[in-house]
């Protein structure tokens, strides 16, 4: 690739809607896949998500950066980590996730699964 790739999530290419609380914008840029993840409080990844996805457990990688808000994730192995503002996370497949208290959670996820993520069909 040569020059510069631009893509906005106020013109998101997809808006990839949660069964509520929440949705993921996903735009597309040279390539890439990027989504930004508005997770409503409430939100659990076994509720909001699994319907769409037809897995007992999010078997998306994430590769991202948290926003706003905190989520927690439980792997299935039941080993379980927080994460905030600020916070770089990588999450291999295999877990739950939700969304503790009342600000709603901005991750942005650069994953090489985020192209799949709760899509349905």
């Amino acid at each position: 690739m040569s020059g510069i790739a631009a893509g906005k999530f106020s013109a998101p290419d997809e808006v990839r809607q949660f069964a509520g609380k929440g949705h993921m914008d996903i735009v597309n840029v040279a390539g890439v896949t990027v989504g930004l993840g508005r997770f409503e409080p409430g939100w659990r990844w076994s509720v909001n998500v699994k319907p769409i996805a037809g897995t007992n457990s999010c078997q998306a990688a994430h590769v991202g950066y948290m926003l706003a808000g905190r989520m927690v994730v439980r792997m299935d192995d039941g080993t379980e980590a927080e994460a905030g503002p600020g916070d770089v996370v990588v999450i291999a497949p295999g877990h739950d996730a939700w969304i503790p208290g009342t600000e709603t959670c901005l991750f942005l996820d650069f994953g090489a699964s985020v192209g799949q993520y709760a899509k349905s069909g």
